[in-house]
């Protein structure tokens, strides 16, 4: 093992099937063991809100130390992680293949799993991430949905937050009537057979939030890809369970991962590449899934077939080349890159994406933005959440772009409605995008 751990990480698959899982006198012992290694590093202090939170515990502990901090107080330190994975892959020197054996996202996820055994999560925390019920329900009625979920309606966001626990003040994402399913099904645009990239064939999996709340992602993709000679089918199997892993039903997300996996192996097979629209659902088919359940050879292929959307145009650019008529765009772009587009360690894929537009100008922000899913838009979350995205959206407000764009819709808006409260001489975007949106509209769609 060399000095500073340059060694590229490993992360190891997830036990939770072994009984000594979900044993809490032994998940108490490799929280301490790995507090202990935190607190005397301290390189993540400025991630997130665990580690000053751990930070401080200790230190106004009698001891100063772990030993005289109770375990019950190790439960704030766990609610503030987003299961974000930056810590481990971009901070931590103590990751595998290190000896220390340190993997801090996993072992919050470990506890998470614990308190569900226990029936510890709240009812209306659950409720929240049952996204595809969720969606079927709102679509025949998403005027009304949408009118109740406005952070403006002071009639039913105060009874959302009492019985749900949702913050008043939080942006929600919209429902809308037509899902990307049903659309794919009836507009399917013509595959320009001139593009040099022409007789590539890509499976784009809807993802819960492009289905039900944000077609729109998923259609300017198809026009796209379609534009530059990929034949394109919509699929949406079941949600990707990011969800619920970050609740700790890991057994849950296991069967879904391999219902979804045994469901697509013949495309795969096939030759088709399966695209994702977000990418925290891309970074559980590529990575996490593989992680629950790690010798199931469909999982498997199917992480290997598995692209961001964003990474795929940028293939194409490198390989074959795009089709003509890429426009500039007038005012500018800001750009967030999602954490879990990084823990993908792919690089900055939507940065090349859009650098690949006429004269484009970029202000890149790759900080977090202190959403975390359905974390930061809880009562106890919010405002948490908020100061951790202040920095982006500081900057965000300085840089005076029309557009405000992330490949993660939800931080997305988070920012937005952090750049309200920063003070700034520019007018704010009235909208936000994601990255393939914008590249949709260079095109002229």
């Amino acid at each position: 093992m060399a000095e500073g751990s340059l060694e590229a990480p490993i992360r190891h698959p997830v036990r939770w099937q072994d009984p000594d899982f979900y044993d809490e006198a032994k998940l108490d012992e490799e929280m301490r063991r790995i507090f202990d290694i935190c607190h005397g590093c301290r390189r993540c202090f400025n991630l997130c809100d665990s580690f000053p939170r751990l930070f401080d515990l200790v230190d106004g502990s009698e001891s100063e130390e772990l030993d005289t901090v109770a375990s019950a107080d190790f439960k704030p330190v766990v609610d503030a992680c987003t299961l974000c994975d930056m810590c481990f892959l971009t901070k931590c020197p103590y990751v595998p293949p290190h000896e220390f054996n340190l993997d801090f996202p996993h072992l919050m996820l470990r506890y998470r799993a614990v308190e569900l055994k226990k029936g510890s999560v709240a009812w209306g925390e659950r409720q929240l991430t049952e996204t595809d019920r969720n969606g079927a329900l709102a679509r025949p009625v998403a005027g009304l949905c949408n009118w109740a979920a406005d952070n403006k309606n002071r009639l039913t966001r105060p009874l959302m937050e009492k019985a749900l626990g949702v913050h008043r003040d939080a942006a929600l994402p919209q429902y809308h009537s037509r899902t990307l399913e049903a659309r794919g099904r009836s507009e399917v645009p013509t595959v320009n057979r001139t593009a040099p990239a022409f007789g590539r064939k890509a499976l784009i999996y809807a993802t819960c939030f492009s289905n039900y709340n944000d077609p729109d992602i998923g259609t300017a993709a198809r026009k796209v890809l379609a534009h530059n000679g990929v034949e394109t089918d919509i699929v949406y199997p079941a949600c990707c369970g990011m969800p619920q892993l970050e609740h700790g039903d890991v057994a849950r997300v296991a069967e879904t991962a391999v219902k979804v996996a045994a469901e697509l192996r013949a495309r795969v097979d096939d030759g088709w590449t399966v695209i994702g629209l977000v990418p925290s659902c891309v970074l559980m088919l590529k990575f996490e899934w593989a992680l629950l359940v790690p010798d199931d050879d469909n999982v498997k292929a199917l992480a290997a077939a598995t692209r961001d959307i964003d990474e795929f145009i940028v293939d194409i650019a490198r390989k074959e080349g795009l089709a003509e008529g890429l426009k500039p765009l007038d005012g500018g772009v800001t750009l967030h890159i999602a954490c879990h587009a990084r823990a993908q360690n792919i690089g900055q894929k939507s940065t090349e994406l859009l650098k690949l537009i006429p004269e484009a100008d970029l202000k890149v922000i790759e900080r977090c933005s202190g959403h975390g899913g359905s974390w930061g838009v809880m009562k106890d979350n919010f405002e948490v959440a908020m100061k951790v995205g202040k920095p982006v959206a500081r900057q965000a407000r300085q840089a005076g772009k029309t557009y405000l764009a992330s490949g993660c819709p939800l931080a997305a808006d988070h920012i937005l409605q952090g750049m309200e409260r920063v003070e700034g001489e520019a007018a704010l975007p009235s909208e936000t995008h994601h990255p393939i949106e914008l590249f949709a509209r260079a095109y002229g769609f």
